[in-house]
């Protein structure tokens, strides 16, 4: 499922190679052609994301709201300005792990899940990157242009030298500015787009009143914002937290450390194109878990293996309808 990281990033590469310059719009799916009639021949003017949702305005007031929910990706084709704050100096997209370590090259994983050409729920197709000084090529030279159609695609919007295609989102709808205010109104707290002091403030008062499981809250969009499966399972095990304790019973400073841990981690996740959440990783195994989701989460997708940590075999449950990921032991 795509999470708040994803989102950030998409928003980038739309602020990057879409915002200020006329869009064309279609639904080859055919169940956002209204919608995609209104948007095409219009420029777009802003991008802003906001936890697991993404909001592109295009002329006249008029807002694109994406939500992509458990399944929904962007497709990128074309050429693609590479966002300076995620690219190193000399143009590539650069990592840099958590003990600071330069690592020139991308490492792209299996599931493409930092790749350039796919953000959102990962697809295994698609992840090769060409890369130049400034921009990256994902087309082969003399490849069809525009890119033809490939399964469902809901959206798609194409300026002359860049394509992104929506495939399988929850919601992809249009939406005033004052229906964009009441969106974001709902959502809680985004380390990338609220003041971090007032987020942290806010995200620990709402905690410490409620009886539902910090588990469960983690994962309510209106308490904090782009927190999924992944990083719920990971922040709770980083801070040693059991994920069925009530939020007003979970200590106040354990609170404000997992908004503090989020704000971290969320960073990295823009940075990498990946959820990583292991620390102080040398060179080698920081590679290696760039490349393999196996060896990046402390427990999540872990149920029967040993805990990194303690020994005990990592347990996974349903909570809502979501598998939970969790040490017995380390998080009793």
């Amino acid at each position: 499922m795509p999470e708040g990281h994803s989102v950030h990033r998409i928003s980038r590469q739309f602020d990057r190679n879409f915002v200020g310059r006329p869009v064309s719009a279609s639904s080859p799916q055919g169940r956002f052609v209204e919608g995609a009639a209104v948007i095409s021949g219009r420029t777009a003017t802003a991008v802003r994301a906001v936890g697991k949702q993404m909001f592109l305005e295009f002329d006249d007031d008029l807002w694109l709201r994406v939500h992509l929910g458990m399944y929904g990706a962007w497709d990128f084709a074309g050429e693609i300005v590479v966002d300076p704050t995620i690219a190193s100096a000399n143009g590539r997209m650069g990592q840099t792990n958590q003990r600071g370590t330069d690592l020139e090259a991308p490492i792209l994983d299996a599931a493409g899940e930092n790749s350039l050409t796919s953000i959102g729920a990962p697809r295994r197709t698609r992840v090769h990157v060409r890369m130049s000084e400034q921009t990256t090529g994902l087309a082969d030279d003399g490849e069809e242009w525009p890119p033809p159609v490939v399964g469902q695609v809901r959206l798609r919007l194409l300026t002359e030298a860049t394509c992104a295609d929506l495939r399988g989102p929850t919601a992809c709808e249009l939406q005033t500015p004052d229906e964009v205010a009441a969106t974001i109104a709902k959502l809680g707290p985004d380390p990338l787009v609220d003041d971090v002091a007032e987020g942290e403030e806010r995200f620990t008062a709402v905690v410490r009143r409620k009886p539902t499981p910090i588990g469960l809250l983690l994962m309510d969009q209106n308490v904090v914002s782009g927190i999924g499966n992944v990083y719920r399972a990971e922040l709770l095990f980083r801070a040693r937290q059991n994920p069925h304790t009530p939020g007003r019973e979970v200590r106040e400073e354990v609170v404000r450390d997992i908004w503090r841990d989020w704000v971290r981690l969320l960073s990295i996740g823009v940075e990498t194109g990946q959820m990583m959440t292991m620390d102080d990783l040398d060179p080698d195994a920081y590679r290696k878990a760039m490349a393999s989701r196996d060896d990046r989460h402390w427990v999540y997708h872990r149920a029967g293996l040993p805990c990194r940590v303690c020994g005990t075999e990592i347990i996974v449950e349903e909570a809502a309808g979501r598998k939970l990921y969790w040490c017995p032991f380390c998080q009793a």
